[in-house]
């Protein structure tokens, strides 16, 4: 069981909103697919085995970075594994891969392979011990379109209608924003193992009013392409925040890690609260 848990937690369940999110995002108002085997199975795996792909594999080639990382070791932002626990964790997330890769090659033919393949060749690019893009910003941020792979996955499975281009460059931005404010976290304990990012060489302040740049065009995109003033207004009040954060109360200062966790949990709940408004209205089909 302790092994196990310790597998759940590298998976980072704090972060599943998000693949959960995209994996719903094209399903909108398919009613009867709660109870479809292969949509089911396609949840299942983007919440657990796909997560655990991903940071399971960063986990290994980042042992230094989050050896002094003190928001590691917590089921919101990933376990910290030992170097024993890490050499042989390549076995589990292996392992918890073929299954489902079988299942989705029953249910939706060969050609889901390439998807599939996709995520390993994202995710192996960032990862490369010694030349991985994680290290050599900006472009750690390319590979945030692997994310994007689980829209048309999801697409394949539950036979859904494709999304708009302009849709999926909203996605994009949502995701290097994501990715953006976890670099901000981790500024120190990156800049105290070498490790480069985007937020280590352009510094906190920077970063953050890049956040901010890229929220603004989400709203943008949200109301003027979409036309939907609702959702613009749940993000534009996320950028309200961004800036008195910036301006008025945090400013270049470092997050504690109660507040850390506090910001973890609050983006969970505007994650789900999102994420059903979306998915109901259907506003970025």
């Amino acid at each position: 069981m302790e092994r196990v848990l310790f597998w759940l937690k590298t998976s980072r369940p704090g972060l599943w909103f998000a693949t959960l999110w995209l994996y719903l995002l094209p399903t909108h108002q398919q009613a009867n697919i709660w109870t479809d085997p292969a949509f089911l199975l396609g949840l299942v795996y983007v919440l657990f085995p796909l997560n655990f792909l991903v940071y399971g594999w960063n986990d290994i080639v980042d042992y230094q970075a989050d050896k002094v990382n003190p928001r590691k070791d917590t089921y919101l932002f990933g376990a910290k594994g030992s170097k024993a626990q890490l050499q042989r964790l390549w076995i589990p997330i292996t392992l918890v891969q073929l299954p489902f890769w079988v299942a989705f090659v029953l249910f939706c033919g060969p050609h889901i392979c390439l998807l599939l393949l996709g995520f390993i060749v994202i995710n192996g690019l960032y990862n490369l011990p010694k030349h991985g893009l994680r290290s050599k910003p900006p472009l750690e941020l390319l590979c945030q379109i692997g994310y994007l792979l689980i829209v048309p996955l999801s697409i394949a499975i539950n036979e859904s209608d494709p999304l708009s281009t302009w849709a999926y460059v909203y996605l994009l931005l949502f995701a290097w924003q994501s990715h953006l404010i976890g670099e901000v976290m981790d500024i120190e304990p990156d800049r105290l193992t070498g490790k480069r990012t985007t937020a280590t060489v352009i510094g906190r302040i920077y970063t953050k009013v890049f956040i901010i740049a890229l929220v603004g065009i989400e709203i943008a995109i949200v109301y003027v392409i979409f036309s939907d003033l609702i959702f613009a207004g749940m993000l534009f009040f996320g950028l309200i925040w961004l800036i008195i954060d910036l301006i008025l109360i945090y400013k270049n200062k470092v997050y504690s890690l109660t507040e850390m966790k506090l910001f973890g949990y609050l983006s969970n709940v505007v994650g789900f609260i999102s994420m059903m408004y979306v998915w109901v209205t259907g506003c970025l089909h």
